[in-house]
């Protein structure tokens, strides 16, 4: 990834677009274990949240928000990339700015997300509790991840 001008900036209301079309693209190709209506549902949700609630930060290059992270009272609520982008060492790098300058040190991740799973645990983070549930009482099993 050389001779890239990546740059992590605090989200505005003018990157909203951008953001929810990045989680929609994110979560259709990562989160596999999803029905369609599951996804349409979450998707509702996502729509009426409000960002600034949180502290997000999104990942960019030139005017093209390529992944963003949110963080509330120092946990990872989300961190999603644009899918031509997984692999590529950018999570690491929202993670890593999470980590050091916003002081993040828990996580709760989707536990059939695989991928994101150990992409948590090869920083360090481990479960400390296990949810049948997600927060919206779905069954999608969560793991509770805390950096040792």
């Amino acid at each position: 990834m050389e001779n890239h001008n990546f740059k992590i900036i605090p989200y505005s209301s003018d990157l909203r677009g951008q953001l929810i079309d990045v989680w929609e693209k994110s979560v259709l190709a990562t989160h596999t274990f999803l029905k369609r209506s599951d996804f349409e549902s979450i998707k509702i949700l996502v729509q009426t949240m409000d960002f600034g609630e949180l502290d997000v930060f999104c990942l960019t290059e030139e005017e093209e928000m390529l992944g963003f992270i949110g963080i509330y009272d120092f946990k990872i609520e989300m961190l999603f990339l644009s899918p031509d982008y997984i692999g590529k060492n950018l999570g690491r790098m929202l993670l890593e700015y999470a980590l050091t300058e916003l002081k993040a040190n828990k996580v709760d991740v989707n536990e059939q997300n695989i991928h994101a799973v150990g992409f948590y645990q090869k920083f360090g983070f481990v479960e400390y509790e296990r949810s049948e549930l997600d927060d919206q009482g779905n069954p999608f099993p969560i793991l509770r991840m805390e950096k040792k």
